[in-house]
């Protein structure tokens, strides 16, 4: 052990610490500084960073030996405060900077001590700080806190004051599209916002911690499970295996009808089969983390390794075994069908093109890695807590499971550093429930970086063949589809995946005659959980390419091609149904003059020669809100002394389901004239709210949004006197009138028939039209992505900082999806470096949103959702840019320097 002195935030502290501890542990264990954050561990993301002897330095990776007598260091903690703040904590709410704000401690700390060298940074210095010193958000896309820098400096130069760029809400105004600050902010900002990690340093004393033995092969029969040794290691409390689990050990996947599996192949700890690396075999429970560690490594698993199918064809093979015995590899299939058989028109169009795309296993990259901790309360009721962003369809898929009654099992969402849809599946939640009931003790299971990457979900892959036929005025006229979709080896929402295939291939379009098939594979690859934009990436890359494709073949511009064949009145989506409302058109006619600038800028760079080819690409974006059907959300109202309390269970993912709360309550309030701090917010636990339903599928702010409209209109309606004014909260007490109101919506709309593809999915939709500008180095086959400009439909602006967060921190993930990311090689892709996230260098600081906002009819107060749309196409526009750029097709991502290598020295052949 060493003794050592220390001052932290200008307090001198006198530690004993293990010189093998890191600093980051010193702070947060032993001085419970819990704003550093601990992402990767191993100095990849910087949400660690704390100042050392004024400098950055990335606390997870400093060992405490390394840490030098009388340091002087400086947390988060040590910035500012809820009642002092620093002009950076203030521009970076100011400016949106927080959304799931699991980096924003790194990034301020990491800030600060910029401009401590440097009062008046450009925006390129502020770039390449970040870029140095490994500052990496996976939420924003970096355009945010790069402003929120240049104003923190202007404020701390005197030459703006925070009343200048703060939201100010006047009596009786509207919050609605307003930049308001969202409540979450200041907690984020300040390092004092509890995530799971910061919770379970302050669980009891009992606790006992858990640590995973997992697998290491992809496919194998489990011959035997040897825990003996284990179970003797200094402070293990149990190893548990599938043997110990009270129920049936069993994931219920949720199944459709049609699926030729039951959906329950999924275990919660592996007992005959390992179906992909990294499953979990047996659980460890021990005093301390590192016990646990210690002890899991000894536990003895005798395999009889099988054949792993790596991909969707490999499963499919005629010679493939079943993954899971009685079940097809094949499992679910759906059918497109609508108007004419497309074959004999294909043959009689004068322009056809057809070809193959893939978008492969895009991981999530989040900073925080899963975690959570589960207990039983006094009342014997079983508490999880997690990261789950689908808390009561996790309670319905792992309730039998886990071995527990409905109605004693609860689980409430922790403050969550992002999850981008992976926790729409349940990853921890039985694990947790399991060892809770078998420990009767407080749990706690942390991942770190790497069990992360292997072990939660991905993005599932697909193989698409595409046709497309346009009659000689360039009108499209049929659609030929056929998709395999690789989603390992579990099957919840694999049948849901397949139907957005129909849904969202060549969707944007009026296609009047389609025929397709698609199929959801099981394979031994990592499994298929939502992300982001869920199947519209897919679908849309392969329309978007061939769009162009077929453009080019005709001989007209790809842009007015589009403009041709979107959707107008009278148009029908691939499901055969009318378009909630027709904003596309408008769209490009507000992209055009932009696009014809950019053509020129691109051709001018051109003309000066070089090495260097510049180009530009175009996609629509869009995506659907909703569950299919008749998706469904409730929400309370209740009316208190000091005002209103909202209570819903709007899982907060980073998205801004706290700010969406407030604004919509507010707004349907404001006869009663009540202010926004006059609302409270209770969230996100299932004791106290109730199902809102999922945050995926961009449908919150819709059907949510609704149900909490609807609630405050009843609880109006009650307020309401005769004369029309209304009653005060003494008033109803004294008339004995309820003060508590329930709001209920459903979607009025029909799910897609799986033998056709035809239906009316969904309430609302999102609609973008991106504009891609692009370089691409000839030398290397490097793409930089130089330019974005989206047009923006999303109906009412519900909140223009939350919004326009969503819009550069999607395009970014889809920079990513379209040039470094993967998770193909279990060797290579299991950091967030090798899995390829953008840094600061790889996005771009001209990113330029234009605002168009078309009220949908079935929107709280005209808005639709927001998450999904700007990740659904920002790729496809990217690699029709560097087509535009280099003549080389892209139509396998991600696009990397390699494979735009190959394809510029097969053109020159």
């Amino acid at each position: 052990m060493l003794k050592k002195k220390v001052f932290v935030n200008g307090v001198q502290r006198s530690v004993v610490v293990d010189p093998e501890a890191t600093l980051a542990q010193l702070l947060r264990k032993q001085m419970c500084l819990t704003g550093t954050k601990v992402g990767c561990g191993i100095g990849e993301c910087g949400s660690c960073s704390v100042i050392m002897d004024g400098k950055v330095v990335r606390s997870c990776i400093i060992k405490m030996k390394k840490v030098p007598d009388d340091a002087k260091i400086i947390t988060i903690e040590g910035v500012g405060t809820h009642d002092h703040l620093h002009p950076l904590q203030l521009a970076w709410m100011i400016h949106g900077g927080a959304q799931c704000g699991f980096c924003t401690p790194g990034f301020i700390v990491s800030a600060k001590a910029l401009l401590e060298e440097n009062a008046t940074p450009t925006r390129e210095d502020i770039r390449n700080w970040f870029h140095k010193h490994k500052n990496i958000c996976r939420c924003t896309g970096y355009k945010q806190l790069v402003d929120a820098v240049m104003d923190a400096a202007k404020m701390m130069r005197g030459e703006i004051r925070k009343e200048d760029l703060w939201f100010e809400l006047k009596d009786g105004d509207s919050l609605l599209g307003s930049s308001a600050v969202r409540p979450s902010a200041i907690a984020k900002v300040t390092g004092t916002w509890d995530y799971g990690a910061d919770l379970g340093l302050k669980l009891p004393e009992n606790t006992l911690h858990i640590k995973l033995v997992q697998a290491t092969v992809s496919h194998a029969n489990i011959l035997s499970i040897d825990t003996s040794e284990a179970e003797k290691m200094p402070g293990v409390f149990k190893v548990i295996t599938w043997k110990d689990v009270p129920g049936t050990n069993r994931i219920n996947g949720l199944a459709f009808p049609q699926n030729k599996g039951d959906g329950k192949e999924r275990p919660i700890l592996n007992d005959k089969k390992v179906f992909q690396f990294g499953d979990a075999i047996a659980m460890v429970l021990a005093d301390t983390p590192t016990q646990a560690e210690e002890a899991a490594k000894t536990v003895k698993i005798e395999l009889e390794e099988l054949p792993a199918y790596m991909s969707a064809p490999e499963a499919m093979a005629e010679d493939a075994i079943e993954i899971h015995p009685g079940t097809p590899n094949v499992y679910f299939s759906t059918q497109r069908v609508k108007g004419e058989e497309t074959a004999p028109l294909m043959d009689s169009l004068p322009y056809v093109i057809e070809d193959d795309f893939y978008v492969g296993r895009q991981p999530h990259l989040v900073l925080e890695p899963d975690v959570g901790f589960a207990y039983i309360d006094e009342k014997g009721v079983l508490n999880v807590h997690s990261k789950s962003i689908a808390m009561h369809f996790h309670h319905l898929m792992t309730a039998e499971g886990i071995g527990v009654a409905p109605e004693k099992f609860v689980i409430v969402q922790n403050p969550t550093g992002a999850t981008f849809g992976y926790k729409f599946s349940p990853t921890n939640e039985a694990l947790l429930g399991v060892a809770a009931l078998v420990a009767q003790r407080p749990v706690f299971l942390e991942f770190n970086m790497y069990q992360q990457i292997t072990y939660t979900g991905k993005r599932s892959p697909f193989f698409i063949n595409l046709k497309l036929g346009a009659d000689k005025n360039g009108k499209l006229v049929a659609m030929e589809s056929d998709y395999s979709i690789d989603h390992g080896p579990y099957c919840e929402f694999g049948d849901l995946l397949a139907m957005r295939g129909t849904q969202f291939i060549g969707a944007g379009y009026n296609i009047p005659n389609i025929r397709g098939e698609g199929r959801t594979v099981a394979t031994n690859h990592a499994w298929g959980s939502a992300f982001r934009s869920y199947g519209s990436p897919q679908s849309l890359f392969a329309s978007e390419t061939l769009v162009d494709m077929l453009a080019e073949k005709i001989g007209m511009d790809p842009l007015e091609f589009r403009y041709l064949n979107v959707y107008r009145e009278g148009s029908t989506t691939p499901t055969g149904c009318a378009p909630d409302v027709i904003a596309f058109p408008q769209a490009i006619d507000t992209l055009r003059p932009l696009y014809k600038e950019a053509k020129e800028r691109a051709k001018a760079k051109n003309d000066k020669g070089g090495d260097i080819k510049y180009g530009i690409g175009v996609s629509l974006n869009m995506y659907g809100c909703g569950l299919d059907g008749a998706d469904a959300s409730e929400a309370w109202v209740e009316l208190t002394p000091e005002g209103v309390t909202v209570g819903n269970t709007w899982e907060d993912h980073g998205q801004g389901a706290d700010m969406g709360t407030l604004t919509f309550a507010h707004e349907a309030l404001r006869p009663i004239g009540i202010k926004p701090d006059q609302i409270k917010l209770v969230m996100n636990d299932m004791e106290f709210t109730p199902n809102s339903g999922p945050s995926g599928g961009s449908r919150q702010n819709v059907v949510t949004g609704n149900a909490i409209k609807a609630g405050c209109q009843n609880l109006l309606a009650a307020m309401k006197k005769p004369e029309g004014t209304y009653r005060t909260y003494d008033e109803m007490v004294a008339e004995n009138l309820p003060l508590r109101y329930e709001g209920k919506w459903s979607a009025p709309n029909t799910a897609c028939d799986v033998a056709t593809g035809q239906g009316d999915p969904f309430s609302t939709y999102m609609y973008g039209v991106l504009l891609a500008e692009v370089a691409v180095d000839t030398t290397t086959g490097k793409t930089k992505v130089e330019k974005l400009t989206m047009v923006s439909d999303c109906g009412t602006i519900t909140n223009k900082l939350v919004l326009e967060g969503q819009i550069y921190g999607g395009l970014v993930q889809g920079i990513g999806l379209a040039l470094s990311e993967d998770f193909e090689d279990l060797k290579k892709h299991t950091t967030l470096t090798g899995c390829g996230i953008p840094q600061t260098k790889d996005a771009p600081d001209d990113m330029v949103i234009i605002h168009q906002e078309t009220p949908r009819p079935n929107g709280p107060y005209g808005a639709s959702g927001a998450g999904e749309m700007p990740l659904s196409a920002p790729h496809a526009a990217i690699a029709n840019a560097i087509y535009n750029a280099c003549s080389v097709r892209i139509k396998r991502l991600p696009a990397y320097p390699e494979k735009v290598l190959a394809g510029l020295k097969e053109l020159n052949q």
